[in-house]
């Protein structure tokens, strides 16, 4: 492949096209939002919750003995997510138990998954 094969070499505005996606174009902060969403879902220790959390509702003390780490260091993580309404708690008597906030979350985790899995047959 050469080095420019995937860089457009016309001078040609595709008006039409470019109004298109104009009209529905999110504002600014749609996308600083949804970068921020990535963002805080793109940490592998996090990932990994994420998944235990898609599997089962658990306590912090069964996430951290999944992901083999310390309670203290999945609350952490925990409370990042939880602000970013990406899992949420509920309590019953002295045990806070997390799962995902909503079937959103899960459908965007379950996606990237396929989607990682579909790449990897495609490659062999």
């Amino acid at each position: 492949m050469s080095k420019n094969e995937f860089v457009c070499d016309c001078n040609i505005i595709h008006q039409t096209v470019v109004d298109k996606t104009l009209e529905k174009m999110p504002k600014q902060e749609m996308f600083n939002k949804l970068a921020e969403f990535f963002k805080i879902i793109g940490d592998t220790t996090r990932t990994k919750i994420l998944f235990a959390l898609d599997q089962n509702e658990m306590c912090v003390c069964d996430i951290a003995n999944v992901v083999g780490m310390s309670k203290s260091s999945i609350s952490h993580q925990l409370a990042m997510l939880r602000k970013s309404g990406i899992v949420k708690y509920r309590k019953e008597g002295k045990e806070v138990y997390y799962t995902l906030d909503d079937e959103h979350v899960k459908q965007v985790f379950e996606v990237g998954i396929e989607h990682i899995k579909h790449k990897e047959k495609k490659e062999m």
